[in-house]
Order: C-alpha cells, then sequence, then structure tokens
C-alpha cells in the first residue's frame, strides 16, 4: 500500500522519564520548550501546590530552524502609537506626593476597585506588537536571539502600547489580605540597595515557555498600586517602586521613541473596607480565607478534576473514583476503601479473609500497587497469581458470593504480617453479604488504571481490548493506563477470561478464541486513549492519529491536524473519507507562528462533527500546545468560558499529561476571549471584561508547572 507522506520526519516522541531537567540549559533541537533555567525569583511568596500524582510536562519541539519566508501578519495601522488606556493616567485626579523628581500618588479603596475594572475592558495590544518581546529576550543570550533572528523576527524593544496596571501587597504575605492580581515586592524589584526592577529575561537557553518572567515584564510596563496595614511600609515601598520606574524608563527609552510614563499609585486604607464595600476584588479574606470572588487556578483545576473523576459504578458494588475528601463524608457511602498507590501491596489473603467475616461494625482500608509498577518482563508468578485472587475477592465482596471451590491461600508479597492482625478482629459472619467497594487514588484514575480494567475485564467475563473501550465508552471513564500495563493485562487476559464468573459456562476453546480475537488497534496501543475534553472533541498526539481503528472504535470519525499529518495507508485514507480530515499547515511550537486567523476554520470542522453526533480528534505532535490551544478555544466558544476556566477544564481532561501551549498561544487566546465577549456585547449587550489580566494568569500557570519541574 501506499503511503501518505509526511509533512517532515517527525522523530519518536521522548518518555518523560528521558527528559532532561527542567532547570538546565537548552539546546536548540531538544527539550526547546522546557522552562528556562532561570531561579523562579518571581514566585516567592507562593507555596507550591501538592502535584497531581504522576503528571509530567512533556518536550514540544519548535520545528526546524530554518527561516520563514512567511512574512508576520502586520498589525492595524493605528495600533502601534495607541496605548491601552488607564482610569490611573494621566493621575492627575489623585492627591499628588513629591520627593525631587519622583511623584506617589494617593488612591482609595473605591479607586483601586474603579481602576482594576476598567483595566479589565480595556482590549490588549495585537499580539505581533508584545512578541517576542513577552518571550525574553536578553542581550546576552544568543541562543534566544539567534532562534528569532534565524526566522526573521526584528528583536523588538520594549512596546510602547502597553499600559497595565500591577497590585503590590506591601508585606509581601499573599496568604491573607490579598487583592485581585496582588504579588510580593521581591517578585518585581531587586534586592539591592538602589532601587530597581528585576531583570527577568533570562541570560542563556531558549524557551518560548517563559511564564515566570511575565510578572515582572509586565510590572515594569504598568501602572503600579502598592497597599497594606503599614502605612510606613506602604509608603517607603511606593517611593522605591517609584525610583525604579524612573530608572527603568531612563534605561530604557530613546529619544526617538520615548517610552510611556508609568506611576505608582499608595493606598493605606484598612483592608476591611475592601472587604465590606468591594468583595469582588478580594482574593484572600483577612483571616486568610479563599473568598472565591477571584479564581485560583489551583483549586480550579482540582475542581475540574473532581467533576471528571467523581465516583462511578463499574461493576455491581463496585465504583471507581478519587480518594474521597476525609471531611467530606464521602467515603462513608462504602464499606471497603482500595487505595491505588506506588506504596501499595499485593495483599489477596486479606480480601478473602474479609469475604469470609463480618465487617458490618467498621470500614477497611486496603491499598494496591499503583499502574505501572508491575513491570515486565520481571514480575512474578506470585504476582500474577496476587492479581487474580484480588480480582476475585472483590467480585465475592461486591456480591456476596462464595467461590465454588476452595482458593490455595497465597502468601503475603509484602511481608508485613502486621496486616493480618486486622483479622483477628473480624467476627464470623453466619452468611455472606454484599459489600461496597471504592477503588480510589489521589487523582481518580492515574494509579487506579490497571486494577480498575482488570477487575472490569473479570467482574464482566470480556477481553481485555473490550474492557479498555468499554470502560472508557459505556461506563465513560477517563483514565490513563502505561505501556507495562498493557502487557501486564495482556498477559493475563487468558486467565482473567477463564476464571471470572461470567464465562462458567464457556469452553475453553471459546475463551481462547475471545482472549486472541484481539483487534489491530489494540496491539498499537501504548495505553492511553486520546483524552476525551468534551463528547464531541478529543485531544491527543500523532500517535493517537496514526491509529485510525482505535478512533472509530472510540466513534471519532473526523481528525483535525494542527501543524502534523498522520502517516496513513492510502486504503485508510480513502475508507475515512478525504473530506473528515482537516489539516492546518505552516504552524510550529516555535513562540512565532500565529495560530488565532486558523481558530474559526478548526472550530467550524469541531462544529460540523457535532452536528452529525460524531467526535473529532485535535492532535498535533504530543498534544499540549497547538492542538490544546484548539480545543481551548473551543471550550470558551462553545461554554462561554472565561481563558482562566477553559484552560483548567481542558488542563484537568489531558489526564496525566500537562498542557502546554506557549506563551504566544495563551496570549491570542486571552485576546480570542475578547472577540467572543465583542460578539456577546453585539447579541445581548454583555460587557467585554477579562477574568484574569495577562501577568497573573502567566504567573498562575507558572504556579502550577512549578511542583512538577524535574
Amino acid at each position: 500500500m501506499a503511503a501518505i507522506a509526511m509533512s517532515r520526519p517527525l522523530p519518536p516522541h521522548r518518555a518523560s522519564t528521558g527528559m532532561s531537567s527542567m532547570g538546565s540549559a537548552i539546546s536548540l533541537d531538544v527539550d526547546i520548550d522546557e522552562i528556562d533555567g532561570q531561579p523562579a525569583q518571581s514566585l516567592p511568596h507562593t507555596p507550591s501546590p501538592m502535584p497531581i500524582p504522576n503528571k509530567h510536562i512533556p518536550v514540544c519541539p519548535p520545528g526546524p530552524p530554518v527561516a520563514s519566508t512567511t512574512p508576520s501578519p502586520s498589525p492595524p495601522p493605528s495600533e502601534p502609537d495607541r496605548a491601552q488606556q488607564s482610569l490611573l493616567f494621566p493621575p492627575d485626579d489623585y492627591l499628588r506626593m513629591q520627593s525631587g523628581d519622583l511623584s506617589l500618588y494617593s488612591i482609595n479603596p473605591a479607586g483601586v476597585a474603579a481602576a482594576l475594572d476598567y483595566i479589565a475592558s480595556q482590549p490588549l495590544p495585537d499580539p505581533s506588537l508584545v512578541f517576542p518581546w513577552l518571550h525574553g529576550i536578553h542581550p546576552s543570550n544568543l541562543m534566544q536571539q539567534a532562534f528569532f533572528s534565524q526566522r526573521r523576527r526584528v528583536m523588538r524593544k520594549t512596546p510602547r502600547c502597553i499600559r497595565g496596571l500591577t497590585v503590590v501587597k506591601a508585606d509581601g504575605q499573599l496568604g491573607r489580605a490579598r487583592l485581585k492580581g496582588a504579588i510580593a515586592p521581591e517578585e518585581i524589584m531587586q534586592t539591592c540597595t538602589e532601587p530597581k526592577f528585576i531583570d527577568a529575561d533570562p541570560k542563556e537557553g531558549f524557551s518560548v515557555r517563559n511564564f515566570h518572567i511575565q510578572t515582572a515584564k509586565t510590572a515594569a510596563t504598568s501602572d503600579i498600586i502598592v497597599y497594606g496595614d503599614d502605612e510606613a511600609a506602604v509608603r517607603q515601598l511606593g517611593w522605591e517602586i517609584a525610583a525604579a520606574q524612573d530608572s527603568w524608563r531612563t534605561k530604557y527609552s530613546e529619544p526617538a521613541s520615548p517610552l510611556p510614563k508609568y506611576n505608582t499609585f499608595i493606598c493605606v486604607a484598612d483592608f476591611s473596607e475592601f472587604e465590606e464595600s468591594h468583595p469582588q476584588i478580594v482574593s484572600v479574606d483577612s483571616d486568610g480565607q479563599v473568598t472565591g470572588n477571584v479564581i485560583n487556578f489551583f483549586h480550579q483545576e482540582r475542581k475540574e478534576m473532581y467533576a471528571m473523576t467523581v465516583a462511578s459504578e463499574i461493576s455491581h458494588n463496585v465504583w471507581l473514583g478519587p480518594t474521597p475528601d476525609p471531611d467530606s463524608g464521602d467515603e462513608d457511602a462504602y464499606n471497603i476503601l482500595i487505595e491505588c498507590s506506588d506504596m501499595g501491596h499485593l495483599n489477596p489473603r486479606l480480601l478473602r479473609s474479609l469475604a469470609e467475616t463480618d465487617t458490618s461494625s467498621r470500614k477497611i482500608y486496603l491499598d494496591f500497587p499503583s499502574s505501572g509498577t508491575v513491570l515486565p518482563p520481571t514480575w512474578s508468578q506470585i504476582e500474577a497469581d496476587a492479581i487474580l485472587e484480588s480480582c476475585k475477592w472483590i467480585y465475592h465482596l461486591a456480591n456476596g458470593t462464595t467461590p465454588s471451590k476452595p482458593t490455595s491461600p497465597i502468601d503475603d508479597l509484602s511481608g508485613d504480617t502486621d496486616m493480618y492482625s486486622l483479622t483477628d478482629e473480624l467476627s464470623a459472619a453466619p452468611s455472606p453479604r454484599e459489600r461496597k467497594i471504592l477503588i480510589h487514588c489521589a487523582d481518580g484514575y492515574t494509579e487506579s488504571t490497571m486494577l480498575g480494567l482488570a477487575y472490569y475485564s473479570y467482574s464482566h467475563g470480556i477481553p481485555i481490548h473490550n474492557a479498555w473501550l468499554s470502560m472508557h465508552t459505556t461506563k465513560q471513564r477517563n483514565f490513563f493506563a502505561y505501556q507495562t500495563d498493557v502487557a501486564l493485562l495482556t498477559a493475563l487476559a487468558p486467565r482473567l477470561m477463564s476464571e471470572s464468573p461470567m464465562n462458567a459456562d464457556k469452553d475453553v476453546e471459546t475463551i481462547a478464541t475471545l482472549v486472541h480475537s484481539q483487534p489491530r488497534w489494540f496491539s498499537l496501543l501504548d495505553g492511553s486513549l486520546p483524552s476525551r475534553v468534551l463528547d464531541y472533541m478529543y485531544l491527543g498526539n500523532l500517535t493517537h492519529a496514526n491509529n485510525p481503528e482505535l478512533l472509530k472504535a472510540l466513534g471519532i470519525t473526523q481528525i483535525l491536524s494542527v501543524g502534523e499529518m498522520a502517516t496513513w495507508r492510502e486504503q485508510s485514507l480513502e475508507e475515512w473519507g478525504e473530506d473528515n480530515l482537516c489539516v492546518v499547515q505552516g504552524v510550529q511550537d516555535n513562540g512565532i507562528d500565529p495560530l488565532t486567523h486558523e481558530f474559526a476554520r478548526c472550530l467550524e470542522f469541531i462544529e460540523r462533527g457535532r452536528k452529525k453526533g460524531t467526535a473529532t480528534l485535535v492532535h498535533c505532535r504530543v498534544g499540549v500546545s497547538r492542538s490544546a490551544t484548539i480545543c481551548i478555544a473551543e471550550v470558551m466558544r462553545s461554554m462561554k468560558l472565561p481563558l482562566p476556566q477553559a484552560y483548567c477544564f481542558v488542563r484537568a481532561r489531558r489526564l496525566n499529561v500537562i498542557i502546554q501551549p506557549h506563551l504566544r498561544f495563551a496570549y491570542e487566546l486571552l485576546k480570542w476571549e475578547e472577540s467572543i465577549k465583542q460578539q456577546d456585547v453585539a447579541n445581548n449587550g454583555a460587557g467585554v471584561k477579562r477574568e484574569l489580566e495577562w501577568g497573573e494568569i502567566a504567573r498562575e500557570v507558572a504556579l502550577m508547572n512549578q511542583p512538577y519541574v524535574r
């Protein structure tokens, strides 16, 4: 068969374990999109959140380093000379304090709230006016300069079109009394004798994902409001920032192209006035409680994760879901909770003892090894036996039955004899009874997938490949498995089928036929399915795109390829139908190529699939940047969500892979939010207002990614 040509050669996808450290220098052709090795000086006062287990940041190659012959899109003629408008400029309506050549202005809480509200409704500058400047181009960083110059992108000086608004809490304690977007002084100020802004541009390495420098870069092009309880500290910091603004303007301004003058304001009102009169801009109250009035990416991601993985019944009396919050009372619905983790043990003997005794008076907590921890080819027969026995006794516990014939006990694999002390306290039951069982892990899917699939196959008496498909489609569970899980469960498949109570009436030959009738898509499976973002839209990588049989099995009959093309046999292409393929060409993951101009075509294609009652796979190479950007844009459009919420929605549903739209794509999505809301204005009179500003969005993304940096 002839093959459809690729747009360019593609090296094999590198596993996360092969990634170089995020803090190391990065070469132009390897690991190019990893976070730059600068110390995260912009994030000192917010503790790193606990990472979701097993998530990792993948590598996104930026494309060939040849010079682009396509000119960058021209901004509107009036755009270069038009700066963002602000209630704080000119500052004529505010009380002015003078010290030499420096000035401070006094502002009250009502003025702060009004200024934040106004800036949220101002259009952002066109991306072509602020990039590649926002990427961070240090004079000493030859790698960064070479990358952009090779692509004929001029080294833009500081844009004159930006006038943002930065809020600084004088004491830097952001765990309480925090206003919307507020940052600590150390995130923008150098610790030296002379007040200066941080020179955030990385001096070495290359990255188009320098989210951690955006706070400092945007502060230097903003009016700044300083607030706090200590009036003397607020005034002192105000004068230091005013001096830093003056020094920065002197350094970067040119006679022929002077930079705007940015000003510093101070607010010394009691924080209770914000809480009482302007609660909409209070992120954390004076008692340290998150108000929910301002989106917090960390909490929003957890909210979306819970909504996606909320416990559901996969077989009679057996549920899969996230580990219950101890204070929620969710665990009260279950008699037995089995936690899957890297520290879990194979212990079927304890499960058997529970099936033979009455535990009505107490709740039982057990553990089990995580997905991906029983590795081929080193697993032992004892481990295989233990997995089978575990499935068997979970079945009997859930159904209140006993095995038809005695089962030989299996030695405790953990070697921890204390695990059996529980059985000594259990009284004999006169007859078996049904128990409700929750198989759970921290994120609700990653670590529990292997046991969930094994039990689903056993309890339903179906082959592993059918379990893989049915768990996702029939039971609507999103899960992530590893290549090792595919090998392990494939090896166990004959016994899972033959020992299943559902196959008691089937002969050996019938079961063998079912086991070996493995479809071609399963042989190409690396463990993971494409990620279901919406019922009609999946996000995946090039491997998923090269497995059309899998896509059809999932109900996906359209493919949107963003910047990459799959290699298909000509016959497969004919069977699929060219009308069901849409290709976006000439967009590399390089921080330069724009994607906004493709949004309309891509979303129309996705919408066409939705109306036909089918799903569309959106993919690039890795499935985290270009294709993720398209998926976020569709979520924003269809669900009417602002960028922060849509970002967290898609991030949670990409399962254990962290989406990584680069800076320019993220900025383009924020501009896309403007265009959507402008349409709403035309349709229903709704106002155009961003939920968060660019600097705060970038800061939140950097904080979310920080725990995964290796």
